[in-house]
Parts: structure tokens; C-alpha cells; sequence
């Protein structure tokens, strides 16, 4: 299953835990993990916190710190930095399912995380079945 997501800012970390969950409910994925890879060179996944915003204004500014956008990079399209965040944060996640449910702790969610938007972003929910 692809899902189809439509982000609004240059730089943004979007909550995805929702559409993740009702993928793998579509899915009828009871046991097991769940693949989540996205499909692009300028976005990345990660888990962190979803309770306090602070902590995703917080890791913008480090990424803009670590990376800024303007750096006489040698890629020319003008977007190297974003490449580069997503490079640091990587492509996808394998997240466990038990009972139906993503097995997250308390306080953690799933983020797309746009380095070149807005733009349209698809990620890959791929069942990875418990075996007995």
C-alpha cells in the first residue's frame, strides 16, 4: 500500500502515526511489522516524540545547523542540503504489530520529514508477516 502525502512547508515534520495505523488496519496485519520506506532523495522517516512540538522545532534547528542550506555544495539543482538530511535520517522504519496495533511506545509517532517541499510524498507500508 502507498500512501499519498501532501506537505505544506519547506521544511516539515509531518505525523503520519495515523495513516500508518489505518494502513495496516486496511492491511488486516494482526502480528508481525510493518516496512514504512519513502520514495524520495529529499524526505525522510524517523520516530520521535509526538507530545511535545518543541522537540520537532528543536530538531529543525540542529538539522539547519548541521546542515544549512546554503553551503557551496556541488550538487546544482539547489536542494543538496535537503539530500543531505535526509541521508542523516534515512529512508525507512520496521516498526513490530501486535494485536492490530503499531507497538510504539507512549510518547512516539512516525514523521515524514520534508527537507524540499511542499510537495507530494509517498510512502510504502509493507506487511512483514510473524512467521511461527
Amino acid at each position: 500500500m502507498i500512501l499519498q502525502l501532501q506537505t505544506s512547508q519547506h521544511t516539515q515534520f509531518l505525523d503520519i502515526t495515523q495513516q500508518v495505523q489505518q494502513a495496516i488496519t486496511e492491511l488486516k496485519l494482526t502480528q508481525g511489522a510493518v516496512l514504512l520506506f519513502v520514495r524520495h532523495t529529499t524526505a525522510a522517516l524517523t520516530i520521535n516524540e509526538n507530545a511535545d512540538p518543541d522537540v520537532l522545532q528543536d530538531l529543525e534547528t540542529i538539522f539547519q545547523r548541521l546542515v544549512p542550506w546554503q553551503n557551496n555544495y556541488h550538487h546544482n539543482e539547489g536542494n543538496s542540503a535537503a539530500h543531505m538530511k535526509s541521508s542523516l535520517l534515512g529512508a525507512s522504519e520496521i516498526i513490530p504489530v501486535k494485536n492490530g496495533a503499531l507497538a510504539l511506545g507512549t510518547w512516539q509517532g512516525i514523521y515524514l520529514c520534508e527537507f524540499d517541499g511542499p510537495r507530494t510524498r509517498q510512502v510504502l507500508v509493507q506487511p512483514l508477516s510473524a512467521t511461527s
